[in-house]
């Protein structure tokens, strides 16, 4: 019986989460191997598709003829075993289409359209050389991808690394080269290439010496420059003399300029520990050397030395010959990570998150691939690196909502984080000041092992918050973006030659533009929601589909002149500070300032070489930056999150307020935190004040007792969006009803109701929320639905389901 391949295909529907089945071509059996892409005939016509091999069989059920696969994209796996499991997992659990949680895996240069490159690396005998490479040292994989004993052979010299594939974007960014220089003369052609020369070409007879020490050995012409100190004007004439050959040598692309790091003989050494770092560090350590999948929650106040006890438990897991996978929530945050990490561990770290070019990030993946890179550092999709044997998995900021994705597949790396923990035997360890709910509760009810670190390690303590109450501040002071007391507070800073931090919950110019007359707000055509004044592009935008217009001079309702812009931004309070405190140097840090590539690294290297006196900027500023001369945090409006319909809302403030005022006082300087609010005594702020993480915990967790909501109800978000209201309504309607049928009495439905942002780059959203404790029916009522709705009877209507959602917005 041939050889059959079951293959995912590139076709995001119900029916196509099953493997169909495909003929392997003689020429690719026992070639083919399980991971590898492959491009396959699909549905009726002449339509080709990629696909996954995902499996092998040597039956099937299917009656007619089987279709054979047309051409294999890749000489080795993009996919290991490892892997392919979890995207199973992935897609079961986020209700997604496969193929979206495998290509959500993979850097964006394995996805889609990519153009590949066969390379040789090796010698070839003279046939292969010819025949298939034309006497080139590459080929374009297209050329052979319909010729399936091409590919045939090309598999065979993979496996016995004479050549390799290269992947390149299709305005054909390569990989990236630089020149080398390999000897062509044996030791004996040199030596007699020597009894030639001039007695007074010293520099050649240099050159002779050093490609004779190379042997066959190909190196980088600017190193072999350095070591022979030889100019470049001397290699060439020796490529002149045929004693050498340049060719170009591929180099990885670097993520950060490392110019300022150690080389890996100059590591920095581990620090002393305080015994609650002690106490943490052996824990995490039995568990790396024991090889159990334990999770730990490491609740440890701002400025407590997580990060150390990270870095040492890492160490750990690399002396047993195993990786580490580290998670940040932000961007923002990996340079100063990043740093850390490389100052301790040195070129065994690798990169990844969304701020990487593409061939950057491809460059990266394969380091961790190949077994070049032992520890990553990234965001949210670093956690599917491609590490074999991990050791140790840590979450840092475990609370943050940035976790969680927000398109399909809708995964939270949490989640995903304690799946390959289980799978490698590995510890997961949650670290935050202010863990989130969940994870506090899972702890005290010993479902994760609970660590605390409740001191600085400076011995310094946490700084003192003063609460100003807004409201007092605009009687008395009339409208501005800066009480008395924080003015007063920076002006002291400027002239100590101490830095401060200033944080504004919003970006932009302004909040939304209104008209005084008749009270009409200026409001996106696409998105139920009013647009946003940006000053430095004169527009007005939409955060929501990026829609754009000139700034109005009139009403477009009533058509009078008083149309005014209210709320504040960025933009508007760093023109205010200058107006107030003329010689303040500022450094603005939100979206629009970091949208160019480097510009988070640029401007946190700006602050910390005390280029500026105030970093102001929005929530991107408010976690793990560590700067020893900040001894002022002022958060400008505690508010914004307060008043969003989200019952997480008073738990993102105290976290935001926490996190925050620990970026004060956190070297030998005492740092100071002003909260401008117009709601003191809302628990939440009173709590920050307070620092008292554990009154906030109770006093929240009554409220959601009391309300219904996680931890102490699991839910589940289903939504639905069509260009037309009533549609959108009608199917959400049509769910309602199916799971009602099915799912057991005591779970709760809510809805359907239009979202918060009722409308959206043209189309309205009708949200249900499922809250339930323990259904058993909801996991393949779920499924049913999603099956139910690729029918004629939901045309056009888009089908969401997200569990355990971080809004209901």
């Amino acid at each position: 019986m041939a050889e059959l391949a079951q293959v995912i295909v590139d076709v995001p529907t119900m029916q196509t989460n099953q493997p169909y089945t495909y003929q392997v071509p003689e020429v690719l059996e026992q070639k083919l191997q399980v991971g590898m892409r492959v491009v396959v005939p699909f549905g009726n016509g002449h339509r080709q598709v990629q696909g996954f091999v995902v499996g092998f069989t040597a039956t099937s059920d299917y009656a007619g003829k089987l279709k054979p696969i047309q051409a294999v994209m890749d000489l080795q796996p993009v996919m290991n075993t490892e892997m392919l499991k979890l995207s199973k997992w992935l897609a079961d659990t986020t209700y997604s289409f496969w193929i979206a949680c495998l290509y959500t895996m993979l850097p964006n240069l394995l996805k889609g359209k990519s153009h590949r490159v066969v390379r040789v690396v090796d010698e070839l005998n003279e046939q292969d050389y010819f025949d298939l490479f034309a006497g080139r040292d590459s080929r374009d994989y297209a050329d052979f991808a319909d010729d399936p004993m091409a590919v045939s052979r090309l598999l065979q010299l993979k496996r016995a690394g004479k050549i390799r594939i290269d992947y390149q974007v299709e305005n054909r960014a390569r990989a990236k080269t630089v020149m080398g220089i390999t000897p062509q003369l044996g030791f004996e052609e040199l030596e007699e290439a020597r009894t030639s020369l001039h007695p007074n070409a010293h520099a050649q007879n240099r050159l002779i010496s050093y490609l004779q020490s190379l042997g066959k050995r190909t190196v980088i012409q600017k190193e072999a420059e350095k070591t022979a100190q030889l100019s470049a004007a001397t290699f060439n004439q020796g490529a002149k003399k045929g004693w050498l050959k340049k060719v170009p040598v591929e180099v990885y692309r670097r993520p950060h300029a490392q110019d300022d790091l150690p080389d890996d003989q100059h590591l920095q050494k581990a620090l002393k520990l305080n015994p609650d770092q002690q106490t943490a560090v052996d824990q995490i350590n039995t568990a790396v050397k024991g090889r159990q999948a334990t999770t730990f929650l490491l609740q440890g106040v701002t400025g407590s030395g997580k990060t150390e006890v990270y870095l040492q438990s890492i160490a750990q897991a690399l002396a047993q010959g195993r990786t580490a996978l580290m998670l940040v929530p932000e961007i923002s945050l990996t340079p100063q990570i990043v740093n850390r990490v490389r100052r301790r561990f040195g070129s065994q770290v690798a990169v990844l998150h969304s701020g990487l070019s593409n061939g950057e990030q491809y460059d990266e993946w394969r380091r961790i691939e190949r077994g070049e890179a032992k520890v990553v550092v990234g965001a949210r999709s670093a956690v599917f690196a491609p590490l074999q044997n991990l050791g140790l998995i840590i979450l840092d900021e475990e609370h943050e909502s940035s976790y969680k994705q927000d398109e399909a597949p809708r995964y939270h790396a949490r989640e995903v984080a304690k799946w390959r923990g289980r799978y490698h035997n590995a510890p997961v360890v949650l670290g935050s000041a202010t863990p989130s709910l969940e994870s506090r509760a899972r702890a005290l009810k010993g479902v994760y092992h609970f660590l605390q670190l409740p001191h600085r390690v400076n011995q310094q303590p946490l700084p003192p918050i003063q609460v100003v109450d807004m409201r007092q501040e605009i009687k008395q002071r009339g409208e501005s973006n800066f009480s008395g007391p924080l003015l007063q507070a920076v002006s002291d800073r400027i002239s100590r030659g101490e830095q401060s931090i200033l944080m504004l919950n919003r970006r932009g110019f302004s909040s939304f533009m209104m008209c005084r007359d008749c009270g009409a707000v200026l409001k996106c055509p696409n998105c139920d929601i009013s647009l946003t004044l940006h000053m430095d592009t004169r527009t007005m935008k939409c955060h929501y589909c990026g829609h754009e217009e000139p700034i109005p001079r009139f009403c477009p309702n009533c058509h009078s002149r008083r149309i005014r812009y209210y709320g504040t931004g960025t933009e508007k309070v760093e023109q205010e500070l200058r107006q107030l405190l003329p010689q303040a140097r500022i450094i603005r840090m939100d979206v629009d300032t970091t949208r160019r590539k480097g510009m988070h690294e640029k401007l946190l290297k700006q602050f910390g070489d005390h280029q500026a006196d105030i970093l102001l900027g929005t929530q991107m500023i408010a976690k793990g930056l560590d700067f020893p001369n900040v001894t002022l945090v002022g958060v400008l409006n505690a508010d914004t999150g307060l008043g969003l319909p989200d019952f997480r809302a008073s738990e993102r403030t105290f976290d935001l307020l926490s996190q925050v005022s620990g970026r004060a006082g956190r070297a030998d300087k005492q740092g100071q935190v002003i909260i401008q609010t117009f709601n003191p005594d809302h628990y939440a702020i009173r709590d920050a004040q307070a620092n008292d993480y554990d009154r906030f915990f109770f006093q929240e967790m009554n409220l959601r007792h009391q309300a219904g909501y996680p931890p102490y109800y699991y839910t589940v978000r289903l939504m639905a969006s069509h260009p037309e209201e009533q549609a959108a309504a009608r199917a959400m309607a049509r769910i309602k009803e199916q799971l009602q049928r099915e799912l057991a009495p005591q779970t709760i439905i809510l809805g359907p109701t239009p979202r918060a942002i009722a409308r959206m780059k043209r189309r309205y959203y009708y949200q249900i929320v499922i809250k339930y404790k323990h259904d058993p029916a909801l996991h393949p009522a779920l499924q049913e639905v999603l099956q139910a709705t690729q029918s004629k009877g939901f045309k056009d209507v888009q089908i969401s389901i997200d569990p355990d959602p971080q809004y209901f917005m």
